[in-house]
């Protein structure tokens, strides 16, 4: 039997390591987000953004409900922030990006770099003095006619 929205949990995920990042990033894969939505505050040592993620634990491989959700991405002992091949400037706030993956290259005693790859070659960089993200579903989900499709990937 296909999942149904009616199988949907909200998700409340933390990552502190490489393989849980994964896990965490095969959740958000092909979230939508608008560059406002991204945000760097140095003072807190933190970066946070929120997203439309397309709900895949009730998609299933057989059919099943197509749906989107809020959700709320925190990264804590943030050192610094790039960008690379995303718009900057005038009206740059209201560009959308979908987010294709997470991965976390790691360097000396627990520092490193996190990277997130949106579709057409962007990329946000993290330094981070050690890997901690937390990521919250925000909202109630609701359909979407269209899923993502990787069939030709």
């Amino acid at each position: 039997m296909a999942p149904s929205l009616m199988d949907y949990r909200p998700l409340r995920l933390k990552a502190i390591d490489a393989d849980d990042l994964a896990a965490m990033s095969s959740v958000l894969q092909d979230a939508i987000a608008k560059l406002g939505d991204f945000a760097f505050l140095p003072e807190r040592r933190q970066f946070a953004f929120v997203a439309n993620r397309f709900v895949w634990e009730c998609a299933g491989e057989d059919g099943g409900a197509n749906a989107r959700v809020r959700a709320g991405v925190h990264f804590d002992d943030v050192k610094a922030v790039r960008r690379r091949y995303l718009r900057d400037g005038d009206g740059a706030g209201d560009a959308v990006v979908e987010l294709l993956a997470m991965r976390f290259d790691p360097g000396d005693d627990g520092e490193g770099v996190v990277t997130l790859d949106f579709a057409g070659g962007g990329a946000v960089q993290l330094d981070v003095e050690s890997l901690s993200v937390r990521l919250a579903d925000l909202s109630d989900p609701w359909p979407t006619r269209s899923r993502p499709d990787h069939s030709d990937a």
